[in-house]
């Protein structure tokens, strides 16, 4: 598998304060199943499709973080993660937490831009990354909606080298973050929408075969709709919650209805 540039989205994890429920849900969801969980690393649980291919993570609380909302968090790529953590604090970020090397997988920091979002940079070791994006329970896209998209944008466009393209649509405060003349990464200005306790956070999208069965699935386990389903050029999407409060999108994208937009 060839390395992904400096930045892209390489892997996604969410910790909850109860796993077997995590589990069960996202299992009927997206039709996951799930490897053995290690006690070494925590309990550490990947999530695989039906061919077997790893697409996420789920794991219980870490000591200390009882209470912490559940949240889907979003690892970036990177060949050199102790010099990203430098170009975090140097952009007036906050490194969370230090490089810490995660056996032979690989090497990791989470941080937080001045915005407030949290996010994490993984250094591949013999864990790449996602064995499969943009099919059925797979992860296809990711927001960063953020409070402050002046902050956002300054922190993350220095620390990563995106080239940011603005969607050309008075409406919506979008950009979207390319590399290598490619889209990896959207950011999103949160509106009066947005309940005012919710913080900035990263929205991360997987995909379904139809939008509003995933919707109805989601209601049913206990989870919640926060907006949508709606039509796009990208497919059709919904913004849910899970069962414990962790905020992720579905998106139907054999759906797409409508012209691209137009970015500057």
């Amino acid at each position: 598998m060839p390395a992904l540039p400096e930045g892209a989205p390489v892997w996604a994890d969410a910790m909850f304060p109860d796993l077997e429920k995590a589990k069960s849900f996202y299992a009927e969801l997206f039709g996951w199943s799930y490897d053995p969980g290690a006690e070494e690393y925590g309990n550490y649980t990947q999530a695989k499709t039906a061919d077997g291919k790893h697409v996420a993570a789920l794991s219980p609380q870490m000591p200390g973080m009882e209470g912490t909302p559940p949240a889907w968090n979003l690892y970036l790529a990177t060949a050199d993660v102790a010099a990203v953590a430098e170009r975090i604090a140097g952009a007036g970020g906050t490194v969370m937490m230090e490089p810490m090397q995660v056996g032979d997988f690989g090497t990791m920091i989470t941080a937080q831009d001045p915005a407030g979002t949290v996010f994490s940079v993984w250094q591949p070791g013999s864990h790449e990354g996602f064995e499969k994006v943009n099919e059925p329970g797979a992860y296809c896209w990711a927001e960063i909606n953020t409070r402050n998209a002046a902050k956002t944008d300054a922190f993350f466009t220095s620390v990563f080298p995106y080239d940011a393209k603005k969607i050309a649509d008075e409406h919506v405060d979008f950009h979207v973050w390319q590399l290598g003349g490619q889209p990896y990464l959207g950011r999103m200005k949160m509106t009066d929408d947005f309940p005012e306790h919710v913080p900035s956070y990263v929205n991360v999208y997987f995909v379904v075969e139809d939008c509003d069965a995933a919707v109805a699935t989601v209601e049913r386990l206990g989870g919640k709709l926060h907006f949508g389903p709606m039509d796009s050029p990208f497919g059709r999407f919904a913004a849910v919650g899970d069962s414990q409060g962790a905020a992720f999108s579905v998106i139907d994208v054999s759906a797409a209805q409508g012209e691209m937009p137009q970015m500057d």
